[in-house]
């Protein structure tokens, strides 16, 4: 394929996601998925290479990507297969985000896969939200090891109620599954109708030609980095058991056009639940390499061929079954992307920004009840780090979240909640020549009791500045004025009012003071 084919091919399979996820939006129920965005959709090869991806969320196409070829490896499919899974361990992120896999077919022969991925707020966990402070994996909701969800494009309805009759509201989450249903389905026959149109030969030897730029564009920018080693530690505030300052220690190597992150030193897997699976650290791995190379580089396995990855096992980089992990996807991602930028910056310093707020600021409420049953879950965004080039933008999710905020008109329409306060926390953004953005302040009254859970970082440790610019503001927790820890479950009385003040992002350049 020359090169103007090629581009119009890779836009027609990216178009491929785009509307996979158009479908799930436009058809799920709940807030979660519906106005936050909380999915991500993409298209594998027949062995589970990555081919597509949209622009959804890194944390879920990372770990989908790293981990995709085991799972379509292990399964005898048929058309119209349609496998589920949300084990950690098996190449999931954590027990929320459930993923959809369909098979495609094109006249009897496999010729590749589409996925979706989505967050449920309710997993069957005990805890609303199904984001506890927990110590083991079980305690999260319930494990859907890989199975068949639909054979021969038939629902296994006896599966399908056993899933959806662990959840506090089963209606809707059947029709968040039907939303992933649809997607896939959707994506099924776009990636048949594209592979029809141009022969399965010449669709199988553009997707191979497709992975094979990836990486010339890879390797590339790798080569063009400064070998040699590079080092940095950063730390977790805490897991939410008693331990506290965790380190992960990361030593990024550039030698013959290749790339090594070590993960040696990195704390080991602890009681609470930031520990993460290696599939998420690899996805935060990835994140960062692909912010480094050429914007028009294809989003596909190739960009990640000359990348290897050291993380002991039992770590908390890497941690072994049934450790809890339901803070490791959205918090550890988040820090190992601060440690791999914190080590790049010393080789790089001038295309590294300083961090961001380093956390997504979980938030898990619901109640469980006769009268009433609901469960609610949402991140917030804060100061993202100020850059070599431009400050930070303040309020925003950074590096491995990409969801949107809920609108307050719809928290207020289908919870017992009332937002009464909604503001960006001014001077929360560290100071330099270009500082880092503000974070936000976002403040809830409970009009009816609750039970809560908040998983946080950055509570204790502040974002770091770079090239001399003053660290962030670490966020604040507070119940009715009072501090909270920065991972804790409560229950709250109707009144109560729990505000979160999220962290501001590290700014870069030394100034001569900070402004008043």
């Amino acid at each position: 394929m020359d090169a103007i084919e090629l581009s119009l091919f890779a836009s027609r399979i990216e178009a491929v996601c785009d509307e996979m996820g158009a479908v799930l939006q436009r058809s799920a129920f709940s807030p979660n998925i519906r106005d936050r965005l909380d999915f991500s959709c993409a298209v594998f090869d027949p062995a589970g290479e990555l081919c597509a991806q949209a622009a959804h969320i890194p944390v879920h196409l990372g770990s989908m990507a790293y981990a995709m070829r085991g799972l379509v490896g292990a399964v005898d499919w048929a058309p119209g297969d349609m496998l589920i899974v949300n084990d950690p361990y098996l190449g999931g992120t954590h027990l929320p985000d459930v993923t959809l896999i369909a098979a495609v077919f094109l006249d009897g022969r496999l010729i590749g896969f589409v996925a979706n991925r989505a967050h449920h707020a309710d997993i069957g966990a005990e805890a609303p939200g199904s984001m506890p402070i927990s110590r083991r994996l079980d305690e999260e909701g319930r494990i859907i090891p890989p199975a068949l969800l639909l054979r021969g494009g038939e629902l296994d309805e006896a599966l399908f109620g056993e899933i959806t009759a662990a959840t506090a509201a089963p209606a809707v989450t059947e029709a968040d599954f039907t939303a992933q249903i649809s997607a896939n389905r959707v994506g099924v026959r776009r990636l048949q109708a594209l592979a029809e149109a141009r022969g399965e030969a010449v669709y199988l030897q553009a997707l191979a030609a497709l992975n094979d730029y990836a990486a010339a564009l890879a390797g590339e920018a790798l080569a063009a980095l400064p070998e040699g080693s590079h080092h940095f530690i950063d730390y977790m505030d805490d897991d939410g058991q008693g331990h506290a300052r965790l380190p992960i220690r990361v030593c990024v190597t550039v030698a013959d056009g290749g790339v090594e992150v070590d993960f040696s030193g990195t704390a080991e897997q602890v009681p609470g639940n930031v520990n993460c699976p290696l599939s998420v650290a690899a996805a935060a791995v990835y994140y960062v390499f692909r912010c480094l190379l050429p914007p028009q580089t294809p989003a596909c396995a190739g960009s990640f061929r000359a990348i290897r990855i050291r993380a002991p096992e039992g770590s908390l980089v890497n941690a072994r079954r049934p450790a809890a992990v339901a803070a490791g996807n959205v918090e550890t991602s988040s820090r190992i992307v601060d440690a791999l930028l914190g080590a790049l910056a010393g080789a790089l310093p001038a295309r590294i920004p300083a961090a961001s707020q380093g956390t997504m600021n979980n938030l898990a409420m619901g109640a469980r009840g006769a009268d009433a049953s609901w469960d609610y879950y949402e991140t917030l965004g804060g100061g993202m780090g100020g850059g070599p080039q431009q400050p930070g933008l303040s309020a925003v999710q950074t590096h491995m979240t990409n969801t949107l905020n809920t609108p307050i008109e719809v928290v207020e329409r289908f919870y017992p909640l009332r937002v009464t306060r909604y503001a960006i926390r001014r001077g929360s953004g560290g100071a330099g020549r270009h500082p880092g953005g503000d974070g936000l302040i976002r403040e809830y009254e409970f009009l009816a009791p609750a039970q809560v859970t908040l998983l946080t970082e950055r509570r204790t440790t502040a974002p770091w500045g770079l090239q001399g610019g003053d660290a962030g503001r670490p966020g604040v927790n507070l119940l009715n004025g009072r501090p909270l820890p920065p991972k804790v479950a409560l229950e709250v009385a109707a009144g109560d009012r729990l505000t979160l003040e999220t962290p501001g992002g590290g700014g870069w350049g030394g100034v001569a003071c900070r402004p008043e």
